[in-house]
């Protein structure tokens, strides 16, 4: 029986599954087996599987398009090791993070963990800005790529790790999208299960390839943290309404500069202001002029995108929409 079993969920992505699985080729730590579960594909990725089956303990399923929560499940049912790890097909692994996650579990007691991403040097210009401004002390806080972490972990499907009891008592994810980790990772705390960070269980995630995939995807993650709420109570605090704020902001800066009001000219120089601090950080941690340049517009798209999404679904919810029924497109 192996150690651990890495679930994948793909959709539509062979490519990324093949760059996926050579990087886990490498790895130093050996003890492990594969689970791909092709989710109703219509661009299916068997043959790349049929190249790794000689250099990978490898399973591929195939099964009607359900949505990656479901997928995960489908894996976690047909997975064999004693603890399961989750990857998104967009992915790559350094060779050193199994041997890393191996061996914080043994010296700690954790039920499911989490691990940081980072931008890997054969990204893209746009990857990196992407990259950059998700894990920004302006944006976010540095909380997705900090190493250390404040509060209760909430660990991400993106790269996540879970012990077979985790599973066998939650019985895995109840939605198949939008926010389906975030509600697993709250039901895993909520059933007294322990969760940490491993700082050097880093992946290197590719994020969105354009900039409108980007915003897109950020329009998506505010609706998921509405649909969080509908499942646990708590879930929209004030950190998660300033992506609201600050787009409502910036358009009553613009409007009343327009108006060629003082109130509004100091707005705007506040927004200014606040997207250089971007600018410069991006510049000093990424040495890359392109990535500073680009880092403001990425972060306006990332707020921008939160917050309409935020307010969209908290309407539909109020009207009583309910997204968690079918399968939809998300970016």
């Amino acid at each position: 029986m192996p150690k651990y079993s890495i679930v994948i969920p793909v959709y539509n992505r062979p490519d990324e599954v093949d760059e996926l699985l050579e990087t886990l080729t490498s790895q130093t730590f050996k003890d492990f087996e594969v689970v791909i579960v092709e989710d109703g594909s219509t661009v299916d990725c068997k043959d790349v599987i049929s190249k790794y089956a000689s250099r990978l303990d490898i399973q591929y399923f195939v099964k009607e398009n359900g949505g990656q929560g479901f997928a995960r499940n489908y894996g976690y049912e047909r997975a064999i090791g004693e603890y399961f790890i989750v990857f998104d097909s967009d992915c790559l692994i350094p060779p050193h993070y199994l041997a890393s996650v191996d061996a914080f579990l043994i010296q700690n007691n954790v039920d499911a963990y989490g691990g940081p991403d980072a931008a890997h040097e054969s990204f893209t210009v746009t990857q990196k800005a992407i990259n950059h401004v998700m894990t920004s002390f302006f944006t976010t806080g540095g909380i997705r790529g900090n190493k250390k972490h404040i509060g209760t972990y909430h660990p991400r499907s993106f790269n996540m790790g879970i012990s077979r009891a985790v599973w066998e008592q939650t019985k895995g994810y109840i939605i198949p999208f939008m926010g389906e980790d975030m509600e697993f990772s709250t039901r895993i705390l909520k059933e007294g299960f322990k969760t940490a960070l491993i700082p050097d269980a880093f992946v290197y995630h590719k994020r969105r390839t354009s900039l409108t995939k980007f915003y897109k995807q950020l329009k998506y993650f505010g609706r998921a943290r509405i649909n969080l709420s509908r499942f646990h109570k708590g879930q929209v605090g004030v950190v998660h309404l300033f992506p609201t704020v600050f787009s409502l902001g910036l358009i009553l800066s613009l409007l009343l500069s327009a108006a060629q009001l003082l109130l509004g000219y100091f707005g705007a120089m506040c927004y200014l202001a606040y997207f250089t601090l971007i600018f410069l950080e991006a510049l000093l941690k990424t040495k890359s002029i392109k990535v500073g340049v680009l880092s403001p517009l990425v972060a306006f798209l990332q707020l921008f995108g939160y917050g309409y999404g935020l307010i969209y679904e908290w309407f539909r919810k109020l009207r009583g929409i309910n997204p968690n029924t079918k399968y939809i497109e998300l970016y």
